[in-house]
């Protein structure tokens, strides 16, 4: 069974210039990726979709393939997950008549995962076939329906402006369903489903629950998870560690 992890990594980040390779603990941030997803027990190939030649050098250093560029028109700042998943699937099929069904989707934001939990999720899509994708998920500490929009005159206005007369920002977490926010620990996409739908996920989302999980959208964010691995360790930075002192 072939499955395949494919790490997007564009160059052009807006809020961290090259968020996707600076540094983190000594390691660029891509490298936590391509090491989790070589030290998977069913991962056959890392696949790095890039636009830039140095990122490209940069993956292919901590040994990810880098078969082709993507496009710049799948790299700007309004491209979809859906454009370059359908490249990268394209490209294998009309240049190697490779087609995987699996698809393993880690996001370089996510750097702090634990092994076990994305052969775990693997594992678990694997035997549900009627699932069209995986997504990774953690709890939130509270309803998104406590929160609020703000209007032209600088007023806060509920969220779920059809109850805001009620004042529902007002109630108790506990009165509202369980939500989930996506965080890009592991997603899992079938390549039937990529092909087939116009929706990458399709309609049978299976859920992963994750520990909490900082994602590296801000620089306070990229501080706060050096700051966890200084603290508390992590297990693919001693990998990376390792890969250093042989190379």
């Amino acid at each position: 069974m072939d499955i395949v992890a494919i790490i997007p990594a564009r160059s052009g980040s807006k809020t961290i210039k090259d968020k996707n390779i600076k540094l983190l603990s000594g390691h660029p941030l891509i490298s936590y990726s391509i090491e989790a997803a070589k030290r998977s027990s069913f991962i056959n190939r890392v696949i790095v979709s890039t636009d830039s030649k140095k990122y490209a050098r940069i993956a292919i250093k901590y040994n990810a393939e880098v078969p082709f560029l993507r496009p710049l028109e799948y790299s700007n700042d309004m491209s979809t997950d859906r454009e370059f998943l359908i490249h990268a699937v394209e490209w294998f099929d009309q240049n190697e008549n490779y087609k995987p069904e699996y698809w393993v989707h880690l996001r370089p934001t996510t750097p702090l995962r634990v092994i076990k939990n994305l052969d775990d999720a693997i594992e678990m899509f694997i035997e549900n076939q009627n699932a069209t994708s995986l997504r990774s998920a953690h709890k939130a500490p509270e309803s998104p329906l406590k929160w609020f929009t703000k209007n032209k005159e600088g007023n806060f206005i509920g969220l779920n402006k059809t109850f805001d007369r009620e004042e529902t920002y007002n109630l108790p977490k506990e009165a509202f369903e369980t939500v989930y926010v996506p965080n890009g620990y592991v997603d899992i996409i079938r390549r039937s489903t990529i092909i087939s739908d116009t929706k990458i996920h399709g309609n049978k989302i299976m859920g992963y629950e994750t520990p909490i999980t900082t994602e590296v959208d801000t620089i306070e964010e990229f501080e706060y998870i050096k700051f966890q691995i200084h603290h508390k360790g992590s297990e693919i930075k001693n990998y990376l560690d390792e890969y250093s002192r042989r190379v």
